[in-house]
């Protein structure tokens, strides 16, 4: 029988062999995402077999929580790329963090260099309670030190629903924005799965990633796409072809 209803992907399939991810949580044991070794291989086997051709994992540095260096973090680094060489797994790896907007993150872009995901692009986060007060003065003075703020998971940010201005805002001082692929399959919830769809539809997403931490994560990838227009959505993970 003729249907005007075409199935949707589940969202796997719409990943390309040539993926790129640069946001995830797979050095072991430093923040909430992979906690043993087997952990991260586990991870990282699950990207590759989605299509993952280079991974940019991004721990978190976040005061009080995750207070992760640049030192510890590319120790790890070193730690899990010599345990894919004895399990012969091969994918480029590499380390970059997510860092929490607040007081002390000013601080260390003032006094040192910090981990990017390319050049000078630098992964950003706020508090999913408040944004920063000073949110607009931290990217600024971000950019005045000689870095490119791209935010992750705008659309997990729940106290910009209410007010889409802000996302132009956001753009418009110099902040790229990174969507979480879960987001469009419905994994953290319907309002945001919304929110990602009307960012996507206006063009306002600059890259994706995967923001993996564990085996849920990698599960919800077997999940259907629930937003309605692919082809944005296809048009900006093509996009992280630039960190290639």
């Amino acid at each position: 029988m003729f249907t005007i209803f075409q199935s949707k992907p589940i969202l796997k399939d719409i990943i390309p062999d040539n993926y790129i991810d640069i946001h995830s949580h797979i050095l072991p044991g430093i923040d909430d995402g992979a906690k043993t070794l087997g952990d991260s291989l586990q991870l990282i086997q699950a990207l590759q077999g989605f299509g993952a051709s280079k991974l940019i994992t991004t721990p978190h540095v976040i005061q009080h929580f995750w207070e992760n260096s640049s030192q510890n973090i590319k120790e790890k680094e070193a730690e899990t790329n010599l345990e894919l060489k004895k399990n012969n797994l091969s994918i480029p790896f590499r380390a970059a963090a997510e860092y929490m907007m607040d007081e002390n993150f000013v601080k260390l872009f003032q006094s040192e260099k910090l981990l990017t995901l390319k050049s000078n692009y630098v992964l950003v986060e706020m508090s999913y309670i408040n944004p920063p007060i000073q949110l607009y003065s931290i990217l600024f003075d971000l950019q005045v030190a000689g870095y490119i703020p791209v935010l992750a998971h705008p659309e997990r940010y729940n106290f910009f629903h209410k007010n889409f201005e802000e996302y132009n805002k956001l753009i418009n001082a110099g902040c790229l924005l990174q969507l979480n692929l879960l987001s469009v399959v419905g994994y953290y919830g319907e309002s945001i799965t919304e929110i990602a769809q009307k960012l996507l539809k206006k063009g306002m997403y600059s890259f994706v990633g995967s923001d993996a931490h564990h085996n849920n994560h990698i599960a919800s990838f077997d999940k259907k796409v629930k937003i309605k227009d692919l082809a944005p959505l296809k048009e900006v993970i093509a996009h992280n072809e630039f960190f290639r």
